[in-house]
């Protein structure tokens, strides 16, 4: 009897790593079999608020060194096996797999004036860490579609509180963001979490706390320099 989806998110839960939807998938989806069989069933799991740096940061006491893509892939392969899924991560590649547009067919997301997937609940304050793959089509629960909160925004604050303008409509200057990262005054920056990120009105509620803001920072300063950016 395939799993049912309170007990599937409970076990997510538990393991750190909420529920953030799912869909049936279809062809065109990118969405690879579950061993031999056909894929039934995509549900993602990621975060939401402070949850997930809560169970991550418990696993680091032990390993301070702990990677956060390394301890993501301990979570979910073991629960994967467990459930008889297939495991996906967005970070193995390339290629690698869609996960944007997976997560905007499996819930009322929309592309925010930073580039990020904005949700109307959480804000920009979410990710997506791993998916499961059944064979089985699961039982989900209904999508709830919201329109876009970033079109009914007075101002949108998050293109006006860059100090250096790097974001505009439909457009990221990343030199210029790194470039102020990298000078003093970026310090703010850099252990506070983005400033036009956190001007956002939505989810102010689910804002991450300020260790996993300077760690995602600093995650993605590294990145901007292994491309040379």
């Amino acid at each position: 009897m395939p799993i049912s989806w309170p007990d599937l998110s409970s076990r997510c839960e538990r393991a750190g790593l909420p529920l953030r939807g799912g869909f049936h998938p279809g062809e065109g989806d990118g969405v690879p079999a579950a061993g031999d069989l056909a894929a039934g069933t995509l549900v993602l799991l990621g975060n939401a608020g402070p949850s997930m740096w809560r169970a991550f940061s418990r696993a680091r006491k032990d390993a301070p060194d702990l990677a956060l893509d390394d301890w993501t892939v301990a979570v979910v392969s073991p629960l994967a096996a467990e459930l008889g899924a297939t495991a996906l991560f967005p970070f193995t590649g390339p290629p690698y797999w869609p996960f944007q547009r997976w997560a905007q067919q499996a819930e009322a997301l929309s592309p925010s004036p930073l580039a990020i997937l904005i949700h109307p609940r959480f804000g920009l304050w979410h990710g997506y860490r791993a998916a499961l793959v059944f064979a089985e089509r699961l039982s989900l629960p209904p999508r709830e579609d919201q329109a876009s909160p970033c079109v009914s925004c007075a101002g949108q604050p998050c293109l006006s509180a860059c100090p250096v303008s790097a974001f505009s409509p439909g457009s990221y200057d990343v030199a210029a963001c790194v470039g102020h990262l990298d000078a003093g005054p970026g310090a703010t920056c850099m252990t506070g979490g983005c400033l036009s990120r956190r001007a956002c009105p939505i989810g102010q509620e689910h804002i991450y706390p300020d260790e996993q803001r300077e760690f995602h920072m600093r995650a993605f300063r590294r990145a901007m320099s292994s491309t040379g950016s």
